[in-house]
Parts: C-alpha cells; sequence; structure tokens
C-alpha cells in the first residue's frame, strides 16, 4: 500500500513512459489491454495526442481472450493493423491483464515476427510501475532493436536519452532540449523518441557522446557504450526561463527539490550544495548526495514535511497544498507525470 495515494493524483504509469519514448517514431503501438489504458493514455499521459498523430491501438482484450491466452488472435490482428498502416515496425505494451496472466511477450515477439517480417519491440510493463521504468524498457528495446550496426563516429553529433513530455513538460522538448546543446558546441544533436526519427537511432554508434537527460535513458546509454564504446554523460541542459530566474535569490537558502533526479540535480548546480533532491521517481545512487530522497509513497512524503522546514520547495504545483506549511516560498516547477500539467506558456 505504499504508493497509494489519497491526497495527489496518481501518477503516469510505466506503459505511459514506454508510449512516450515510442510515439514519434512512426511504429505501430498497440497497448495490450482492453481499452482503459489505451485510453489513459491518450486522455491523460500523452499530450502530442491532441496535437499530431501515431498509429496507437488497443489490443481489446476480452475476458475469454486473457484467459484462454489467445497470442495467435493478438498477433492476427496486428498483422493485420500493419499492413493498413505500412508502420516500420510494431511495438506490443505490455498493461496489468497480460502481467497478470504471465503473458510470455518473448514468445509473442518472435511470433508476430515470423507473421510480418518486420521489427517487434517487446515491452513489459505491469501497470504498477511507474513512467521512468516504461521509459526506461523502450529505449533499450529500442537501442537492442535498431542500433546495431558499428559506424564511424561523427565528430560533433551527441545522442540524447531521456527526453519526454513526461520529463519535461512540453510538447517541444526535444526542439529546446537539442537547442540547449547546441548553445554548448554540440552541432549535430540528437534526442532519440522526440525531434529524431528512427533512422537517427539505426545510427546512434556515431555519436561522439550521449548525454542522459532522466534517469530513464540511462540503461540504453550503458548498452550504447558497452556495445559501440560511446561514452556518456548525465546533465539537464534546460530548465525553464521562470524556474531559472527564481534560483539566483536562493543561494545559501535551504532548498527542496520534488522532481526528477537529473532536473534537480541541475537546480542544485545552479544554487549549491544546500539544495536536496528527492523524488517519488528513480533515484540513482551514484548521482545522489548525503540527504537526498526517494519518498517511497504518499505518507512518507507526508511524514517529511511533518517533521522538516525549508526556506523554499520546488516542484509541480500539485505539491503546493502539501508543503504549504513547511516551506517559506513555494516555486512551481511541473512534471507532467505528476500533474498532467504542462509548462507555462504551453498548450495543447
Amino acid at each position: 500500500m505504499k504508493m497509494l495515494l489519497k491526497r495527489l493524483s496518481p501518477f503516469a504509469p510505466d506503459h505511459s513512459g514506454a508510449v512516450s519514448v515510442l510515439f514519434e517514431l512512426g511504429g505501430l503501438i498497440v497497448i495490450c489491454d482492453a481499452g482503459g489504458c489505451t485510453g489513459n493514455i491518450c486522455g491523460f499521459d500523452e499530450p502530442r495526442w491532441f496535437t499530431s498523430k501515431c498509429a496507437l491501438f488497443s489490443a481489446a482484450l476480452r475476458d475469454m481472450d486473457a484467459i484462454l491466452g489467445r497470442d495467435e488472435h493478438l498477433v492476427r490482428k496486428t498483422a493485420a493493423a500493419l499492413e493498413d498502416t505500412g508502420s516500420e515496425f510494431s511495438a506490443l505494451i505490455s498493461t496489468p491483464v497480460p502481467a497478470v496472466i504471465a503473458t510470455d511477450f518473448k514468445a509473442l515477439k518472435r511470433m508476430t515476427e515470423r507473421r510480418t517480417g518486420k521489427p517487434v519491440l517487446a515491452i513489459s510493463a505491469a501497470g504498477t510501475g511507474l513512467y521512468d521504468s516504461g521509459a526506461e524498457t523502450a529505449y533499450l528495446e529500442l537501442m537492442q532493436v535498431f542500433a546495431i550496426e558499428t559506424l564511424p563516429v561523427e565528430q560533433g553529433r551527441a545522442g540524447v536519452l531521456g527526453v519526454t513530455p513526461l520529463d519535461f513538460s512540453r510538447i517541444d522538448a526535444g526542439t529546446v532540449v537539442a537547442e540547449s546543446f547546441r548553445k554548448n558546441g554540440w552541432k549535430d544533436v540528437y534526442c532519440y523518441g522526440m525531434g529524431a526519427g528512427l533512422e537517427t537511432i539505426r545510427t546512434a554508434s556515431a555519436a561522439e557522446k550521449n548525454f542522459v537527460v532522466s534517469p530513464s535513458g540511462l540503461a540504453a546509454a550503458e548498452y550504447l557504450k558497452k556495445t559501440f564504446g560511446t561514452p556518456y554523460e548525465v546533465c539537464c541542459p534546460y530548465l525553464p526561463e521562470t524556474l531559472e530566474k527564481e534560483l539566483g535569490s536562493l543561494t545559501g537558502k535551504k532548498v527542496l527539490v520534488i522532481h526528477q533526479q537529473f532536473a534537480g540535480n541541475e537546480i542544485r548546480k545552479l544554487v549549491g550544495k544546500n539544495v536536496i533532491v528527492s523524488s517519488f521517481f528513480r533515484m540513482e545512487k551514484e548521482w545522489m548526495e548525503p540527504g537526498d530522497i526517494q519518498f517511497s509513497g504518499e505518507e512518507a512524503f507526508l511524514e517529511h514535511f511533518a517533521n522538516e522546514k525549508y526556506d523554499a520547495v520546488i516542484g509541480d504545483p500539485k505539491f503546493k497544498h502539501l508543503v504549504a506549511h513547511a516551506a517559506e516560498r513555494f516555486i512551481p516547477f511541473c512534471h507532467f507525470a505528476v500533474s498532467g500539467q504542462l509548462e507555462e506558456g504551453q498548450t495543447i
């Protein structure tokens, strides 16, 4: 019951994170559910759904499909949809139903590839994980399936992993993050899955360096380093302009940031060591400082603020009413995976 939320809205789940990574790549995305998970993804967790197109389907599993494990039926429907859409690949994304009945997604992948002759991504998601775990699986699967050719390194080329609207609360996150790297001297910058298409993933080995801007990109960056020797760096070069304007007044203050870890670390670089980084999502030990916090759930979050006081708390506006008593200032920093709210000035 640790993740029971009584005063906060539900966070984006793992299957939503996987869809966010794959949304712009031109594949056929099949959510293996009865329809509810797909509705939540399109209605709440994917802001680009309202402004652009994506071949996103529900498998429309019925009771007997789940009970009897009618895998051939799903493969047949996927093959028909691939033919109709002309997509280059398909992605089968799990949800709570196939997770509960232990659907063999590796077998589904092999069956579908034999039937269609096209690559298939098999992404396990239980629906009980959070968006960053699903995004991590999707990034890694993408690289393992498509980034298989060793190419000459192109000087000035940078790959970026971990850019999604769920992390950056912008539907143009790929553009603004890439521009931040270009200002730092990188000539060709590719945010995989957001602004950069499937061909850039196929040629990922040509990157001089990869940058990981949220924890969900780490596994794929490690894979590229191990497979092709591509070095990577953890950073987060983009913060909202409205937030950056506030940071100058926080030097020397006791500050808590509640967001994805690498964005919080970037704020600490700008403000100073007095900043504590916290998150409900993944916190990688290698990039944690003493005092950093990974909240196990809402109860732990509330208990923390019952005992601690801060000069300022930086986080999604949904947290404001829960921390107002423990902070002199609250500075908004949208996290779409928490609230479904885009950065100020962004509209759907």
